[in-house]
């Protein structure tokens, strides 16, 4: 693993600590999703500008609508012309009503059926991380057929590959990261009765599998971390994407590395579908200006070619 990944992981989020992107003046934008146990769950987010073209985006695990990443990502949408809609996976805007999981398609559904997005005719979804591999689950059976295409930015694909990653004593910093923000997530939940387990034992949890075992699985259904990850990983299902997909991946990405990727990438490949582009700069949803794909000439940055790959396909 190169230093360079970890440099382009840890300065973009400090930089966006200090200084977060502002993409235009947000508009508050809520919604329901309707869950068989916890009856209406609620949704939030923001929207950027109007239009017919929207590009709903999605954070990443322990992020939430207004993470930098996904900030950055709404400016260069609006740079090309198009709206975005910023939203929250469930709880994750500290709401105190439940959590969400890598496969929570059923809060992007939600999003779309809302009213106030009645006005779009062509809509996009935008990922990062896990949230990539909530809009690509998405793509293996849309709801909404205003939905033309989905792009992915560092997703994983095979989630047991990743999170053992993630967990090995290496990624320590980034697990310790990850596990303080959904204990600040699950805090509210906790204190609402919502929660599977006390804040107290949430609180000692140490491994992303142990979250799994003890908070998500018990939540949602599964039988065991290894049942939500068989169930839940889009990586076999790539091949069944029924629209247009892209797919970012970096090379020295420290948290979804390459290798966990495997052996979904080589289903991939050719995919008249699924655009995969593997970028050799760059390091977990942060790249630097010469990490480019090509899509946005004028552009000056990564998520500019992303959003003209966007406009591209919905405009077709």
């Amino acid at each position: 693993m190169s230093f360079h990944g970890h440099w382009w992981t840890i300065w973009p989020h400090l930089r966006g600590t200090v200084a977060p992107p502002r993409p235009g003046v947000p508009v508050p934008f809520r919604t329901v999703v309707e869950d068989p146990k916890r009856g209406p769950v609620p949704l939030s987010g923001a929207r950027y500008g109007e239009g017919r073209d929207l590009v709903v985006v999605v954070h990443g695990m322990g992020g939430r609508h207004d993470s930098a990443y996904v900030l950055r990502l709404v400016a260069a949408l609006r740079r090309a012309g198009l709206a975005a809609l910023a939203i929250s996976l469930r709880g994750a805007d500290g709401s105190g009503a439940d959590f969400y999981h890598a496969g929570i398609v059923e809060d992007l559904a939600a999003v779309l059926a809302a009213p106030d997005l009645s006005g779009a005719e062509r809509v996009a979804v935008a990922g990062f991380s896990l949230g990539g591999h909530v809009t690509l689950r998405f793509a293996l059976a849309p709801t909404d057929p205003r939905v033309r295409a989905v792009a992915a930015i560092c997703p994983p694909f095979e989630l047991e590959r990743t999170l053992a990653h993630i967990d090995a004593p290496r990624s320590y910093p980034y697990r310790r990261h990850l596990l303080a923000e959904l204990v600040r997530m699950y805090a509210k939940v906790a204190a609402r009765g919502n929660g599977p387990v006390p804040l107290s034992r949430a609180k000692r949890i140490r491994s992303i599998y142990r979250w799994d075992t003890e908070i998500v699985a018990p939540r949602f259904g599964f039988e065991s971390a290894e049942h939500y990850y068989a169930e839940t990983s889009v990586g076999p299902h790539l091949p069944e994407v029924r629209i247009p997909a892209l797919v970012v991946a970096a090379r020295h990405d420290p948290m979804v590395p390459l290798a966990s990727l495997e052996p979904s990438l080589s289903r991939v490949r050719g995919s008249d579908r699924v655009d995969l582009r593997i970028v050799d700069r760059g390091g977990h949803v942060g790249f630097p200006a010469s990490a480019r794909l090509g899509d946005a000439p004028d552009g000056t940055h990564l998520y500019d070619d992303v959003a003209a790959w966007l406009r591209t396909r919905l405009s077709a």
